[in-house]
């Protein structure tokens, strides 16, 4: 369903366990990145009324998943940790096309946050299969289904933009260039990326 090019390691999960403050802290910074660039999308590309209409709904989702993984560390004892930075989205901000038309980069921003969500919901179905915890299985379930929500608004809200063959086309470059972003990262299980 996602097209990913390269499945994460299926030792990730256990990785992951091993150090589950860290990766509910990420987790958490995940979420409010994601409410933040729905907020800066809405602001940057505010005459785009499916923008507009679209995005709001998601940053809520997205501010309400913060607020929930906050909850998650609180109700094991544990504070959010410090943000990191994010060297898998920084790899991927590089793969945008700069200049062009507005609506060009919109939809090279749209792309960008379709490829975040896609890693997301393949990460988190991999912890809502694997992991020991049962209440952390079906807590990463429902952030799975959501984030594949999410990955098919924003590849769908890119061809109201530009031509279904020109997404189709560029998303295919996503997944190639995201694939080797993948391969050149160390397996870390402090991170959702």
């Amino acid at each position: 369903m996602l097209g990913l090019k390269l499945a994460t390691d299926p030792r990730w999960v256990n990785i992951a366990e091993k150090s589950i403050e860290e990766i509910l802290t990420d987790h958490a910074y995940c979420e409010q990145k994601a409410a933040s660039q729905g907020i800066s999308l809405i602001v940057n590309y505010s005459e785009y009324a499916e923008i507009v209409d679209t995005v709001t709904p998601i940053v809520t989702e997205e501010w309400s998943h913060f607020e929930r993984v906050l909850q998650e560390l609180k109700s094991r004892g544990l504070r959010l940790g410090k943000q990191r930075k994010d060297e898998y989205v920084n790899l991927l901000l590089k793969i945008q096309k700069k200049g062009g038309a507005k609506h060009e980069r919109l939809v090279e921003e749209l792309l960008t946050c379709a490829m975040i969500e896609a890693r997301s919901c393949e990460r988190f179905r991999l912890l809502s299969l694997y992991c020991t915890d049962e209440h952390l299985r079906q807590f990463y379930h429902e952030f799975m289904v959501s984030e594949a929500e999410h990955y098919r608004i924003f590849l769908d809200l890119a061809k109201i933009y530009l031509p279904e063959e020109k997404v189709k086309a560029r998303w295919k470059e996503y997944l190639d260039a995201e694939a080797e972003i993948m391969q050149s990262l160390s397996l870390r299980g402090d991170r959702v990326h």
